[in-house]
């Protein structure tokens, strides 16, 4: 499987993770998992595929993460979900690049989909 085919679960919620990875190696995609955005930045980003991003965790947030990344010109196709969304966040999500905000609990197939158009459209805008 190439690195096209790639989703980058970022979230400290360990059940959450291990769902993720579970429902996304069911639909062929290769997963990696990262507990903290720390952890995704500390980690070879020569992988491509797209960046599955929670909003909330503790340290450095989800958004951080995405403004950090752009300020490195790291324009990884990124889908962000929270289980907390307000108007506020989506404007600053969508002003940091994201290309969809869901919120959770996620819908399976909105999530493909959405997955599957990150991946194939090189990260042409979807949904906030």
């Amino acid at each position: 499987m190439g690195s096209q085919r790639m989703v980058h679960v970022v979230d400290d919620d360990d059940a959450v993770r291990d769902s993720m990875r579970s429902l996304l190696e069911a639909h062929g995609l290769t997963v990696r998992e990262y507990d903290s955005a720390g952890a995704f930045l500390s980690a070879d980003g020569e992988e491509g595929g797209c960046l599955l991003l929670d909003l909330h965790m503790p340290g450095m947030s989800g958004l951080e993460l995405l403004e950090t990344l752009r300020e490195k010109h790291n324009d990884i196709p990124t889908i962000v979900m929270t289980g907390r969304s307000d108007a506020g966040l989506r404007a600053r999500a969508q002003r940091s690049g994201a290309l969809a905000f869901l919120d959770k609990p996620v819908d399976e197939d909105q999530l493909m989909s959405t997955i599957d158009r990150a991946l194939s459209d090189n990260g042409a805008k979807l949904q906030l």
